[in-house]
């Protein structure tokens, strides 16, 4: 029913990370500007960690967000040409413009294993790029319902929600404010679905635009609904975890999660490795894993302070030297009297 077309150097591939760059680079700024826009508007009403919605009226914001909808708008379209588990992982080319960017907007100092974190983030992506696999032929979005609907991936699909729901009624008004995890999780977890459901939505345009509408499908306008919910739900949560957490820490935790989770949907659903051998996958394992590794760099950084490079301070002078015999004489002494 579905089919793959032959390895080799894929023209559709290539537009794809043409896509996944392009929206690399304006995600990666948009969580800078809507930083500042956050911390502005926290100067003047309730901050959006606290439950405040006045980032609403800051024009920062909102170039921020204009930013954002542009480069997923780019990775919309990604996702019609090339495979999740290519265009996904690309993501990290925004926490590299995210962390520089943060370095010379914000302040958030870039330590140098930071940048070495970047390096690592960039030959891992090459390392996916040159191995993904290649695009399946689809026909008609209803082969994509027809993917969404099999048992393995409404399990995944169900797990995910009440996961979801755990989170949101009962770890966010307990820990939301202390633990990262808790937004980044609600994100992560919710864009992997999202991810699958833009796929169908993009492939249904790419089809549409190719002049077989697809849109008189009502499995069509379900994916739209789904993307337009968890779009909502993300941008909620993802609002406050900048507003709570630095930036730099929230941007690599929000991609390895997001990413791991789009990657076991993205196999669960369209069974991407299917047509690779051992090696090829392994290769791509190996690409994560670099990329992972960059990530952490990039976390663990902002734990070394913000001049990592200033001399530690002098160790604390030692305590007075006690002569123990001339002690224990004076007790001696005391006890007598």
């Amino acid at each position: 029913m579905f089919e793959r077309k032959k390895m080799g150097v894929s023209t559709d591939n290539i537009h794809g990370l043409v896509l996944a760059v392009s929206s690399s680079v304006f995600i990666g700024s948009s969580f800078i500007i809507k930083k500042k826009g956050l911390m502005k508007a926290g100067d003047n009403g309730t901050r959006a960690g606290s439950g405040g919605y006045s980032y609403l009226y800051e024009p920062w914001w909102w170039t921020g967000m204009v930013t954002m909808i542009v480069g997923e708008i780019a990775n919309f379209a990604a996702y019609a040409f090339a495979p999740a588990i290519l265009v996904t992982p690309l993501g990290a080319l925004s926490i590299i413009f995210s962390a520089v960017l943060a370095h010379f907007i914000l302040k958030e100092r870039l330590h140098i294993f930071g940048v070495l974190g970047c390096v690592l983030c960039v030959v891992g992506s090459t390392t996916i790029v040159l191995h993904a696999p290649h695009e399946r032929t689809i026909v008609s979005v209803k082969q994509v319902w027809h993917l969404a609907t099999e048992p393995g991936f409404l399990v995944y699909a169900a797990i995910i929600i009440v996961m979801v729901a755990v989170l949101i009624f009962y770890y966010v008004p307990r820990y939301g404010h202390t633990h990262l995890i808790v937004y980044v999780g609600i994100c992560s977890l919710m864009g992997s679905i999202t991810v699958m459901s833009v796929k169908a939505v993009s492939i249904a345009f790419k089809l549409t635009f190719g002049g077989s509408n697809q849109f008189k499908y009502l499995q069509t306008w379900v994916f739209i609904v789904v993307v337009a919910v968890c779009c909502l739900l993300q941008i909620n949560y993802l609002n406050k975890a900048l507003d709570t957490f630095n930036t730099a820490v929230v941007s690599p935790v929000y991609y390895v999660m997001f990413t791991s989770f789009t990657i076991l949907a993205s196999m669960i659903m369209f069974k991407d490795w299917d047509s690779q051998n051992g090696s090829q996958i392994a290769t791509e394992l190996c690409g994560f894993v670099t990329i992972l590794s960059g990530t952490f760099l990039l976390h663990k950084t902002k734990d070394m302070g913000s001049n990592p490079s200033a001399p530690l301070p002098p160790p604390p002078p030692p305590p007075p030297h006690t002569n123990s015999s001339t002690t224990t004489q004076n007790r001696s002494l005391d006890d007598g009297r």
